[in-house]
């Protein structure tokens, strides 16, 4: 899902020598207008026929991409489960555990398309510390009113895409659990049966620390969340 980490997980990925992922290919819309287009962008990545900027010209063992879930996967998700396991697809769930996170990440990015705080332009990801101390400057107002029927939205999505692509070739890494522990990049590399190598990426965090500092009104949603079962997010999870 989009703002979950995935940009930063990705270019981890790319870091590995043998890795060649060519990012957001389903972004643009005419790739993913039907079923068609959708099989003939695969093939194209499949027969090495895709070149974006992410991709490499190096020994490739992995070529991949990322393929949020509301672009076309799960509307056509029988004919691409069976594309998948036909082309022996080997797939990568990256979720989010903490959705409040998530949901504090896509407001504060809204808003900076039009701010553009940083020197009258927008940027989805930084690469320094400065500049992520300035977008985390704004701190989101959230719709308590409609919050818990929110997070209950992006659970059920994150949960019927497991439900879903389950017989395929799979790892679900969290983004919570790769932060606390860098060892799980050894197991996508072992997944993936690459050499282990050590990753790293340029991109720098934006909303460090407890969510109470990135959320303006904390107060409501601590109190609109509390006694319901998402009540584990207003906790320090990393």
């Amino acid at each position: 899902m989009q703002r979950s980490g995935s940009g930063w997980f990705e270019t981890l990925l790319n870091n590995h020598r043998n890795i060649s992922s060519n990012g957001e290919i389903f972004g643009q819309k005419n790739r993913r207008q039907n079923l068609s287009s959708i099989i003939n962008t695969l093939d194209r990545v499949y027969s090495l026929d895709l070149i974006t900027r992410s991709s490499k010209n190096g020994c490739s063992t992995a070529i991949g991409f990322k393929w949020m879930l509301n672009q076309g996967l799960m509307e056509h998700r029988k004919e691409i489960l069976h594309y998948f396991t036909k082309r022996g697809v080997s797939v990568i769930f990256f979720l989010r555990r903490n959705m409040l996170r998530r949901l504090v990440s896509i407001l504060a990015n809204s808003f900076d398309k039009h701010a553009k705080l940083l020197n009258g332009m927008h940027v989805s990801h930084v690469h320094s510390p400065k500049e992520a101390l300035t977008l985390s400057k704004f701190k989101p107002t959230i719709n308590v009113s409609s919050l818990e029927s929110d997070l209950d939205e992006m659970e059920s999505i994150a949960i019927k895409a497991l439900d879903y692509f389950n017989s395929t070739r799979h790892i679900i890494v969290y983004y919570e659990d790769l932060v606390k522990n860098p060892y799980k990049l050894i197991q996508v590399e072992d997944f993936l049966e690459l050499p282990r190598m050590e990753l790293s990426s340029r991109q720098v965090k934006i909303h460090n620390g407890p969510l109470s500092e990135h959320i303006k009104n904390w107060e409501d949603v601590k109190k609109s969340l509390t006694g319901t079962p998402y009540e584990r997010y207003l906790r320090v999870d990393y």
